[in-house]
């Protein structure tokens, strides 16, 4: 009982703030350094690499590879695939304690050849597509290494790179990978850490080498050079990329900025001019099903009406096939209407944070994240040679050996035979290291034959001059640049240009934005006649026929027609009530003509308690004549008054009692305006003397001791003012001479000329 320890003893007080500080430093810096964030010298996160570690260990190397990069015991090397839940369960149980799926999702995305643009890992076995599928379950699909990997790994043997704990200390595992293939930049990266993320994309091998290849001959190479070799992103899935020479060179000098992708395309005619746009590439990142959903609703909220349908007929190769709405859309267009709206065309943001040797997180350009990784295989090379120098001295002590042996072989046996303890006697008497005497008593009778004066003398002058090239490698820098450049161009032939792995998919051809294009060029233009009844039942009959026809006279019982006019599809119909109300209806939007149409109040949002004053097409750039019973009016544009929503736009701002009556679109050369009030009185003014406006109650066209306005009109003086004369003839009747009824606006005016219409209307 004496030993007892009351645990309340070790209880020390801290600051909340401080200790939650200190808790989320840790888990952060935890999230940057070893799970997040890639290492800029192998361009691998801690998860790759431990699944990169154990294939190799499972002896995964790929079919063919070179002997080089494999481990030195040939008996290892095995190009057979092994069950992936094989490799997992190898990761979680010896480098990585996470769960499994979160490491089989790893190693999915290493073997996908539309995410890595040089895959890491060969997949036998569904490892998901393009559109979006998942892969099978772990244990359906097998892996095993490619050749990418096994030249990442390179070295791994030889002493290159430093080795670490495993998380339980039962393993070793890898700092970081030595090899030569620069997969930070072939293959990119992306993650979010705390506080920060990292978006690279994948990028041609050959060009990252020639890079590299110009900084080891030039090391204070412009970075207007290294953008004359990188010419950008090389997508897994090709594409193209259209920004500017100045905006790509800008993000990869700082680090940071933001690039446009834009799928590929051709036309292909069909018979009888029509024509088809074939996509064979899509942007990197966007799962082709997502894409052509999103499209197909596009048509069917007719929010891209110019196209028509659009047909997936792919195979191992995309083929989207777009089919517009008629062969006179313009491909360009249609085009830059799915770039705008579609994920056709995407922003990648490149993001270059990465850690450098010492593990600490930053933002890089292109020539800093090529000048650090080129030292670190400066590194790898000097430390390669000085492994080799170790080795090479440690076979020169035993053939030393060896030889002394092969020259007193009698005496040597003689010593084992008689000897009790031989090993000191032949030290003594030849001079031999405790390990030269260790191997000579470790010799199997059969390996005399092989002491040979001529062949260990020849083996022992080899590895003296590979020591001596070796030390010279190692203390002299331009030596060590001269090998680097040479191992990097037998790299290059591997992934060069001319290889189906190393051509270039990704275009460069600068395109400016795509083109917003408004809705009413993607319409087809279509001739149409409108009808309006008087209960406000709407439709559109194809064609322009005859307003007088049988046809055009079918309503419900009680029914009639108000208004109809021949119009096209691409116009904008301005439906107009009499509390001032303008409201826009899109011609290509109404019901067809088959039926008796359908309720204008289900398209627009009309009060209940409101006439329809008027229902033409907007003439862009046209004017109208406004007018209210009590008198007042404006001058309005057309392009002002259209609004395309439900609940329209507020125009004519009418008074108590008064009602919007007067609604007439000013002719072209029109220059005065006439107004006729209800008391029969007539007067014309010049139609400068209105104001435009956009919205209000106008001025006083007219001044009335009783009653109100009744119509208005805007002509030409020198045509004079008309009006028909009734009846079945259809004469029109024209007064040139109007001097008498010419004052100034707001006048009372005086009575019309003898035979005006008791109508009191001009039209």
């Amino acid at each position: 009982m004496s030993d007892f320890r009351d645990p309340f003893d070790t209880i020390r007080d801290h600051s909340f703030d401080e200790a939650l500080s200190q808790r989320y430093l840790v888990y952060a810096m935890s999230t940057i350094t070893a799970r997040s964030l890639p290492d800029l010298r192998d361009g691998l996160k801690p998860v790759h690499r431990r699944l990169l570690w154990a294939m190799r260990l499972l002896r995964l190397e790929p079919a063919g590879a070179n002997p080089d990069v494999l481990v030195a015991n040939p008996a290892r090397n095995n190009t057979g695939y092994k069950k992936c839940a094989r490799v997992v369960g190898d990761v979680i149980g010896k480098y990585h304690p996470h769960g499994d799926a979160s490491v089989y999702d790893a190693m999915v995305r290493l073997a996908q050849d539309f995410s890595l643009r040089t895959p890491l890992v060969d997949g036998q076995g569904n490892f998901g597509n393009i559109d979006g599928d998942n892969a099978a379950a772990m244990r359906y699909t097998e892996a095993r290494l490619t050749q990418a990997a096994a030249d990442l790994m390179a070295g791994l043997d030889e002493g290159t790179v430093d080795y670490r704990p495993t998380y339980n200390g039962e393993e070793e595992e890898p700092e970081v990978f030595p090899g030569l293939f620069p997969n930070l930049l072939a293959n990119g990266a992306s993650g979010i850490a705390v506080g920060m993320a990292t978006s690279i994309p994948p990028h041609n091998v050959a060009e990252i080498i020639d890079a590299a290849s110009l900084l080891i001959d030039k090391p204070d190479a412009e970075h207007s050079e290294i953008m004359q070799i990188v010419r950008g992103p090389d997508m897994p899935t090709g594409g193209m990329l259209v920004d500017t020479a100045s905006i790509i060179s800008e993000a990869y000098a700082t680090g940071r900025g933001s690039l446009r992708i834009r799928a590929k395309w051709h036309k292909e005619e069909e018979a009888r001019g029509a024509w088809v746009a074939v996509i064979t590439e899509i942007p990197y990142q966007v799962q082709k099903s997502k894409l052509i959903e999103h499209i197909a609703h596009l048509i069917t909220e007719k929010k891209l009406p110019i196209l028509a349908d659009i047909r997936d007929e792919s195979d191992e190769n995309i083929r989207l096939v777009l089919e517009p709405r008629s062969r006179t859309v313009e491909p360009d267009m249609l085009m830059d209407s799915l770039f705008r709206l579609s994920d056709l065309e995407t922003r990648f943001s490149l993001n270059m944070n990465v850690l450098d040797a010492q593990h600490r997180p930053g933002v890089l350009g292109i020539k800093d994240v090529l000048s650090q990784w080129l030292t670190h295989q400066i590194d790898v090379l000097v430390r390669r040679a000085q492994h080799r120098l170790e080795k090479i001295a440690g076979r020169l002590e035993l053939l030393d050996g060896y030889i002394i042996a092969y020259l007193n072989l009698d005496r040597v046996i003689e010593i084992i035979r008689t000897e009790d303890e031989p090993k000191e006697v032949m030290m003594a008497e030849f001079g031999l290291t405790d390990r030269q005497a260790e191997a000579i008593l470790n010799m199997r009778l059969r390996s005399l034959r092989k002491l040979e004066e001529m062949e260990l003398r020849r083996e022992h002058g080899e590895l003296v001059q590979e020591q001596e090239e070796l030390q010279k490698l190692v203390a002299d820098p331009k030596l060590q640049k001269k090998r680097l450049k040479r191992d990097l161009a037998a790299l290059r032939k591997r992934y060069g240009p001319e290889t189906e792995l190393g051509r270039r998919r990704t275009l460069v051809e600068e395109a400016g934005p795509a083109r917003e294009i408004p809705l009413e060029a993607m319409i087809e233009k279509e001739p149409i006649t409108v009808i309006l009844s008087q209960r406000g039942w709407i439709r559109a009959m194809k064609g322009h026929v005859d307003l007088a026809s049988a046809e055009m006279l079918k309503f419900k019982e009680g029914d009639g027609l108000a208004f109809a006019f021949h119009a096209q599809t691409t116009d904008k119909l301005l439906l107009i009530c009499a509390n001032g109300r303008f409201y826009t209806l899109g011609a290509d939007k109404l019901p067809g003509g088959r039926g008796l149409g359908e309720p204008v109040r289900a398209m627009v949002d009309l009060d209940g308690d409101t006439d329809i004053i008027t229902l033409l097409p907007a003439q862009p750039g046209g004017q109208m004549l406004l007018a209210a019973s009590d008198g007042r009016g404006f001058l309005a544009a057309m392009d002002d008054v259209t609004a395309e929503t439900r609940k329209g736009k507020q125009v004519v701002n009418v008074r108590s009692g008064a009602r919007l009556t007067v609604v007439y679109p000013v002719p072209e050369g029109a220059d005065s305006v006439a107004v006729i009030g209800e008391n029969r009185k007539l007067l014309i003014f010049r139609l400068s003397e209105l104001p435009q406006m956009a919205r209000g109650q106008g001025v006083q066209l007219q001044r009335y001791r009783d009653g109100g306005l009744s119509d208005a009109i805007a002509f030409r003086l020198e045509d004079g003012l008309s009006w028909a004369m009734g009846g079945e003839t259809g004469r029109t009747r024209t007064e040139t001479d109007l001097s008498l009824w010419r004052v100034a606006r707001g006048a009372s005016g005086r009575m019309p000329p003898q035979g005006f219409p008791r109508s009191n209307r001009f039209n």
